[in-house]
């Protein structure tokens, strides 16, 4: 590689081809180099996975900051990651949030136009690093299917850091008499008769005309869960009522209770039974 080039930035995994809404990832590793100012349209944070210098160019001066494993940058959408010098080759986790994500959660009586997120350029926040990781982990594993998860993780962020990093505290939105049992059939009966489908959370919302934050939190006042917990819930004693009846492979049952494949359904069966599709197909 010539001086002239610039260095690679080695991509190890990334959310884009999984049809992520509102929220995108990319694990990489970042080389020790010197970056120009960026403007980014999302809000940026950086999760660090190792430990590294970085010194940035602010009001015309270097600012220097040292970051361990698990601290964490966020750029909010309103101002430009800095000019940026990296010591040394590192892994970073980042997050990318679409800006208009917030909007819904905030009270309807605010302005979401005032409310801004403060830039942090080293904090430690355990809740957003495993948020990250979570995130990270499950496209790992499921890929495409990741998407629903993604998108209810994706609220959480961003009341977080609506609560906790905004110029404004704002008045977040809180429900506590659930969905009415008429809406909460309708999503519950649509839930039952499509779990082969990809369902998302903006698709059951859209089923009882609210938005997905408004709609999780009464879906989750219903049913003491998220509606991705619900229908993983669905997806598995389903499964589990297939595999008893002995006729079809447990490929045919994975893809009929919504898994693309055998690894990704084998993988959730256990996480909810603590035993595989086949040990509970023999044992009966």
């Amino acid at each position: 590689m010539s001086k002239d080039e610039p260095p690679v930035h080695l991509h190890l995994l990334e959310s884009f081809d999984a049809g992520w809404d509102g929220l995108n990832l990319i694990y990489e590793i970042e080389p020790a180099d010197e970056m120009a100012e960026i403007n980014f349209p999302q809000h940026f944070i950086i999760i660090a996975q190792g430990n590294f210098r970085a010194n940035y160019m602010l009001n015309g001066r270097w600012h220097q900051v040292d970051y361990t494993k698990g601290d964490i940058a966020i750029i909010p959408a309103s101002q430009p990651l800095p000019k940026t010098q990296i010591d040394r080759e590192v892994p970073l986790l980042e997050l990318f949030i679409e800006a208009t994500i917030l909007n819904p959660i905030v009270c309807e009586s605010v302005n979401a136009d005032n409310i801004e997120i403060v830039s942090h350029l080293n904090i430690r926040d355990p809740l957003i690093e495993n948020m990250g990781l979570a995130l990270k982990a499950e496209l790992e594993s499921n890929g495409a299917q990741s998407k629903f998860y993604a998108e209810s993780m994706a609220i959480a962020l961003s009341t977080h850091l609506l609560s906790r990093y905004s110029s404004r505290k704002p008045q977040i939105k809180r429900y506590t008499d659930g969905l009415s049992n008429y809406k909460l059939n309708v999503v519950i009966n649509y839930i039952q008769e499509n779990l082969s489908k990809k369902l998302t959370q903006a698709e059951l919302s859209r089923l009882v005309y609210m938005s997905p934050h408004y709609f999780a939190s009464l879906f989750k006042q219903s049913m003491g869960m998220t509606p991705y917990q619900y229908v993983m819930k669905c997806r598995i004693e389903k499964a589990k009522q297939l595999l008893l009846k002995q006729n079809l492979t447990i490929v045919e049952v994975g893809a009929d209770v919504g898994f693309e494949n055998q690894s990704h359904f084998t993988r959730v069966f256990r996480q909810h039974t603590n035993t595989t599709p086949k040990v509970f197909r023999d044992g009966v």
